[in-house]
């Protein structure tokens, strides 16, 4: 779901796995050739073999590799957010703010999400590679739900809310705003759509929030 720019040497593997993120992130796993990837990169047929057996193996990379870096990243930012403030909902609201702040530090509008991407092509993968995008993005409501549980033994929820969907939120909030400022063309809306949910957290936690 999030993603930041890479820097440095990289290796072949990487670079292909480079290739084919941008090209399935355009345009779809379907529409992604061995042939265009091996185009882009100079490399041989064989040589692309070499590193991957076949596509579904490299759709597999790809999503492990996606998975790894959203891991990283949330890691990072949250745990800045919990190094500033002791306090449950505090460091949860910082973290927010750090993400909006990487997101809107984008030079131009989110890429796309590659989960969202193989959820919408379900049909052409294997039943493990669904299996892993379905708890990729079960892994956003299990990192977010402890620190909801968390937050709500010492505040209380003043409205009724279900904090596995209070959790899931946060990623129907990424997914969409990736989508709307993509259609858009316009990169501030998502961070303000993660801010706005940041405002939200407040509102059903924060006793001195407005009511």
């Amino acid at each position: 779901m999030l993603d930041q720019p890479k820097q440095g040497r990289i290796s072949m593997r990487e670079r292909l796995l480079d290739e084919a993120e941008a090209s399935v992130l355009q345009k779809g796993f379907a529409a992604t050739s061995i042939e265009e990837l091996i185009a882009a990169t100079g490399l041989s047929k064989s040589g692309f073999f070499y590193h991957f057996k076949d596509k579904g193996d490299l759709a597999k990379a790809l999503l492990l590799r996606y998975i790894a870096r959203d891991r990283e990243i949330l890691d990072g930012l949250f745990a800045q957010g919990d190094a500033l403030s002791e306090d449950p909902l505090h460091g949860f609201l910082i973290g927010l703010k750090l993400m909006a702040e990487m997101l809107g530090a984008v030079p131009e509008t989110h890429p796309g999400c590659l989960v969202a991407s193989f959820c919408y092509q379900e049909q052409l993968f294997s039943r493990d590679i669904v299996a892993l995008n379905q708890r990729a993005m079960l892994a956003w409501r299990e990192r977010f739900r402890p620190r909801l549980d968390a937050i709500a033994a010492r505040y209380p929820p003043r409205l009724a809310v279900d904090l596995d969907d209070l959790a899931d939120m946060l990623s129907v909030v990424v997914d969409g705003g990736i989508t709307l400022s993509k259609t858009l063309k316009d990169g501030t809306l998502l961070p303000r759509q993660v801010m706005l949910y940041r405002a939200f957290i407040r509102a059903v936690f924060d006793p001195g929030a407005a009511a």
